[in-house]
C-alpha cells in the first residue's frame, strides 16, 4: 500500500491528507524503505506531502533497520534534543514530536508517580520496557512506541488493571469520558482471562461534592498528588499494600478544600465523580458552551454543559493565563442556584405593600414615569457584583440623559489621591500568571485562598517550585503555604514605609517583588490611607531595589466580577454619596450586598430592583424587573487584572426575564430619552467609545503612571485605624455563599453545613 502511494506521489498525483492517514499496514513490511527515504529527503512537493501527512513529525531518516520485520515507529527529535527537551520525561518528549503515549497516573501539572505502568515503551537495546512518564530523555535513544513488545506490555498492564475493576460502565457517571474505557479499547485485549472474584472496597464519605465508589479506583494517586501539591491539603492518602491498598482519608472526614472538585476531572476512572451531577446526564447528551465564571474576580474560563434548557454541570476550560485547567468549588457546583429563587416576571407593590406580578408594558411604563418625574440628584443607581459591562454602560447613559451622575458600586474604593483616575491604582498589574515570576509577595489585608482561589493556587505553585517568599499584613489565616506574619494592624505598613521594619531588608533584596492589597481593606474608613501606604511601599521598592522598569509591583485583588469594568466606565466606588443625599428614585442593578437599606432612604422613595434572584435587594423594592443570569446572556466582564472576557448564552432566561441592557434600553424609549443602540454590537461600539479596553477581549492593557499615582496619594490626609486588617472570608465556611447565585444554591448550603457539623450531617443514602 505504501509503495503504491509513493509511486503515485512520484508521478505527481495529488492526494488529500485523508487518503494517507492510517495506511501503514498493521502486519507486513515497508519494502521500499530506501525509495521512501530518498523521496522524503528531496525537496519535491510529493516528498513534502508524504513527510507532512504520513510520517510527520517522526524523522524517517532514523527508522530502524528492523522496520522490515516489525511495524514499529521510531520517535526522535530532529537533530539532537535541546537542554529543555532533556528536562522532559520520555512520554512528554514523544508527545512533543506527535506520538501519543497512553497513561493513567501521569499528569503534566502533578509530580511523577510512575505507578500505573500503562506508559511502558520499548527502547532499542534496552533489556525491558521502561515507564515513559518517569524516564528522562537521553541523547540518541530510539523509542519504539508501537512494537510488539510494547503492545504486549500495555496489554498485560491493562489486564491487571481490569482484574478488580467492576463492570459498572452502564451505571457509571464517567461513562463516555472515561480514560479506562478509551485505553482498554485501544490498547487492551479483546477478552478476559480472569475468573476469580473481584475485590470490593468500602466507599468513603468525603463531603457533599465528591461521590466516591472506590471499588473502581486503580490507585493512580492523581487525587492524592492534587490535594497535596495544588490544593495544599494532605487529606487524601493510601493505606494498605498490594491487593489491600486503598485511597482515602484514613479517618472519616470531609475533603476540606476550595478546589476539591478538580479531583473529579483528573480521576481517570469513575472512582471520584460529582455528587450533584450523579445520574442526571451523559456527556454526549449535553450541549457545551464556552463561557467564563463571574462568582469571583478571577474570571475563570469554563464550559457550561446544558440539556433541555437547564445547566447540568460546569467544567473548567484551559486558559494558561487565568485559571490553567482548574476551577473553584463555588464555580463548579453553585449552578443549581441558577434554578432557585429566580425572578421570572415583573412585579410591583400593591396598596397593601405586597409584590404582585404584572406585565412588562405596565412595569416599564411605571418606571419610565418615575424617572421622568425625578431628574438630576433625585435619581441614583447602585450596581452589584454580577453586572456585565453592557448593562453598566446602558444604565450610565440612561442616568446621564436624566442629568444625573449618581452611579455607584457596592464595593468601596478610595477616591482620595489618584482614586480611580489611573487604572494602575486598582488593577492586579502583575497579572495572575506573572506571580510565577515573582520572588517575594507581600499580602495586605487579604485571604486570597477564599477571595480568589485560582490566584492563590498560582501563589502556591510559585512557592512550591520557585521558592517564592510570602509575607502577610493582617489577620493570620491558613493560606496553604508558609508565610511570614508581619502583624495585624496597618501600623506595620507605616514602619515599612519608614524603613524601620526588619522586612524592609527582604524587600530591598527582591528582584521581582509583588505587593497585593485586598479590596476588603478598602472598605474601611481608613481605606485611602492604607492604599496610600501600599502605593508608597511599591514605589519605594522600585526606586531602592534592582526592579526592572517593566515589572509591576503594586496590585489590587478584587472580589467581585463587575468592579473593574464599573471603575473603567466612571462609576463612583461606594454608596456614601447616596446615604448622604438620599434620592427620590433609587435603581438597584443586581445590588444584593445590603449596603443600602430602607431605613437609609425617605419613606416616599421609589426603589427599582433589576436582577435575577430574589435575594437581598428584591424584598425592599417597590418595582422588580427580572434580568438574565450570566449563563443566559452574552456579556462582557473584566477580571481583576484588567482582562476583558465574554460570557455566552448557554440557556434561555426563565419566564419573562430579559437581558439587563435590553430592559434599560426599553425604559429609555418609554421615558422619551431613547438610547442610541438596538443591538449587542451597537452597545459594544458604545463601550469602545468610553473605554476601548472593554472590547479588546482576552487582552490586558498595560497600566502605567505608578509614580504619578504615588505622588497624588501623598496628598491623602487620613488617620489609620488601630483595628486589625481582617478579610471577610477567614475560613472555607465563609467561601461557599458570597453572592445571590451561591446563596440560592442547595449544594453550597450543604457544604456550609458539612463544614460546620461534619460530612455525616449531609450524608444521603447511596443509590448505587
Amino acid at each position: 500500500v505504501v509503495t503504491g502511494i509513493i509511486d503515485l506521489l512520484l508521478q505527481g498525483v495529488h492526494l488529500q491528507a485523508g487518503y494517507l492517514i492510517g495506511l501503514f499496514p498493521k502486519n507486513g513490511a515497508v519494502r521500499n524503505i530506501h525509495k521512501c527515504r530518498a523521496l522524503v529527503a528531496g525537496d519535491s512537493e510529493a516528498g513534502k506531502t508524504l513527510q507532512r501527512v504520513l510520517l510527520y513529525p517522526l524523522n524517517i531518516h532514523e527508522l530502524p533497520a528492523t522496520c522490515c520485520d516489525c511495524p514499529s515507529l521510531a520517535a526522535r527529535f530532529p537533530g539532537s534534543p535541546t537542554p529543555k527537551d532533556m528536562e522532559l520525561p520520555l512520554g512528554m518528549a514523544c508527545e512533543k514530536v506527535g506520538v501519543q503515549i497512553p497513561r493513567f497516573c501521569y499528569h503534566e501539572r502533578l509530580s511523577v508517580a510512575g505507578n500505573c505502568r500503562m506508559c511502558l515503551v520499548e527502547i532499542e537495546k534496552a533489556p525491558k520496557p521502561v515507564a515513559a512518564c518517569a524516564m528522562p530523555v537521553m541523547k540518541g535513544w530510539n523509542i519504539l512506541t508501537n512494537s510488539e513488545k510494547t503492545k504486549k506490555a500495555r496489554e498485560g498492564v491493562m489486564e491487571f488493571l481490569l482484574a478488580n475493576h467492576p463492570l459498572d460502565c452502564p451505571i457509571c457517571d464517567q461513562g463516555g469520558e472515561c480514560d479506562l474505557q478509551d485505553q482498554s479499547m485501544m490498547f487492551g485485549s479483546d477478552r478476559s482471562r480472569f475468573t476469580e472474584g473481584k475485590r470490593a472496597v468500602e466507599d468513603k464519605n468525603i463531603g457533599p461534592l465528591i461521590k466516591t465508589i472506590m471499588t473502581r479506583c486503580i490507585q493512580c494517586t492523581r487525587c492524592i498528588r492534587f490535594a497535596s501539591e495544588i490544593a495544599g491539603v494532605d487529606d487524601l492518602g493510601t493505606t494498605g499494600r498490594g491487593n489491600e491498598m486503598q485511597v482515602g482519608t484514613y479517618v472519616e472526614k470531609m475533603f476540606m478544600s476550595e478546589l476539591s472538585g478538580n479531583v473529579i476531572d483528573i480521576c481517570p476512572v469513575g472512582a471520584l465523580t460529582s455528587k450533584p451531577y450523579a445520574f442526571t446526564a451523559r456527556p454526549w447528551e449535553t450541549r457545551k458552551t464556552e463561557s467564563i465564571d463571574v462568582l469571583d474576580a478571577v474570571g475563570s474560563n469554563i464550559v457550561v454543559s446544558t440539556r433541555g434548557g437547564e445547566v447540568m454541570r460546569i467544567l473548567p476550560r484551559l486558559n494558561e493565563d487565568v485559571n490553567e485547567e482548574w476551577i473553584s468549588d463555588k464555580t463548579r457546583f453553585a449552578y443549581d442556584g441558577l434554578k432557585r429563587q429566580r425572578l421570572t416576571q415583573p412585579m410591583v407593590k400593591d396598596i397593601s405593600g405586597q409584590l404582585v406580578p404584572t406585565s412588562w408594558e405596565d412595569v416599564l411604563t411605571r418606571v419610565a414615569g418615575a424617572l421622568q418625574g425625578a431628574q438630576g440628584k433625585d435619581v441614583a443607581a447602585i450596581v452589584g457584583g454580577l453586572v456585565d459591562a453592557e448593562a453598566l454602560i446602558a444604565l450610565k447613559d440612561l442616568l446621564n440623559q436624566l442629568n444625573s451622575d449618581n452611579l455607584c458600586t457596592e464595593e468601596v474604593f478610595p477616591m482620595a489621591g489618584a482614586g480611580t483616575d489611573l487604572r494602575s491604582n486598582y488593577l492586579l498589574n502583575t497579572r495572575i500568571s506573572g506571580i510565577e515570576e515573582a520572588d517575594l509577595l507581600l499580602l495586605v489585608g487579604t485571604n486570597p485562598r477564599y477571595e480568589a482561589p485560582l490566584f492563590s493556587a498560582r501563589v502556591r505553585k510559585s512557592w512550591l517550585h520557585n521558592d517564592l517568599q510570602v509575607a502577610l499584613v493582617g489577620r493570620k489565616v491558613d493560606l496553604s503555604y508558609t508565610y511570614e506574619h508581619l502583624g495585624e494592624s496597618a501600623q506595620v505598613l507605616q514602619e515599612i514605609v519608614a524603613g524601620t521594619h526588619p522586612f524592609c531588608k527582604n524587600l530591598a533584596q527582591a528582584k521581582h517583588p509583588v505587593v497585593v492589597l485586598g479590596s476588603a481593606c478598602l472598605q474601611r474608613d481608613d481605606g485611602a490611607a492604607v492604599h496610600s501606604l501600599v502605593s508608597t511601599i511599591a514605589q519605594n521598592v522600585r526606586v531602592t531595589s534592582g526592579v526592572q522598569d517593566s515589572w509591576k509591583v503594586l496590585n489590587v485583588l478584587h472580589r467581585v466580577a463587575s468592579q473593574v469594568a464599573a471603575l473603567d466606565l466612571g462609576y463612583k466606588a461606594g454608596v456614601e454619596a447616596i446615604r448622604n443625599n438620599p434620592p427620590k428614585v433609587l435603581f438597584l442593578l443586581g445590588a444584593d450586598g445590603g449596603c443600602v437599606t430602607r431605613q437609609d432612604l425617605p419613606k416616599n422613595s421609589l426603589i427599582i430592583y433589576q436582577g435575577h434572584h430574589g435575594d437581598i435587594g428584591a424584598p425592599m423594592a417597590d418595582i422588580i424587573l427580572p434580568g438574565a443570569a450570566y449563563t443566559e446572556k452574552c456579556g462582557t466582564y473584566v477580571n481583576t487584572e484588567g482582562r476583558a472576557q465574554q460570557t455566552r448564552v448557554a440557556v434561555t432566561s426563565p419566564g419573562m426575564a430579559r437581558e439587563d441592557w435590553k430592559i434599560i434600553r426599553a425604559i429609555s424609549e418609554l421615558a422619551g430619552i431613547t438610547l442610541p443602540y438596538d443591538t449587542l454590537d451597537e452597545v459594544r461600539n458604545r463601550l469602545a467609545e468610553v473605554a476601548p479596553n472593554l472590547v479588546r477581549y482576552d487582552d490586558v492593557e498595560e497600566a502605567n503612571y505608578f509614580k504619578q499615582a504615588n505622588e497624588l496619594s501623598k496628598a491623602v490626609n487620613q488617620t489609620l485605624l488601630s483595628e486589625p486588617l481582617v478579610p471577610p472570608q477567614l475560613t472555607v465556611r465563609d467561601f461557599y455563599m458570597t453572592d445571590p447565585i451561591s446563596r440560592a444554591s442547595q449544594t453550597m448550603a450543604k457544604c456550609v453545613k458539612a463544614v460546620t457539623e461534619g460530612a455525616q450531617a449531609v450524608e444521603e443514602p447511596s443509590i448505587c
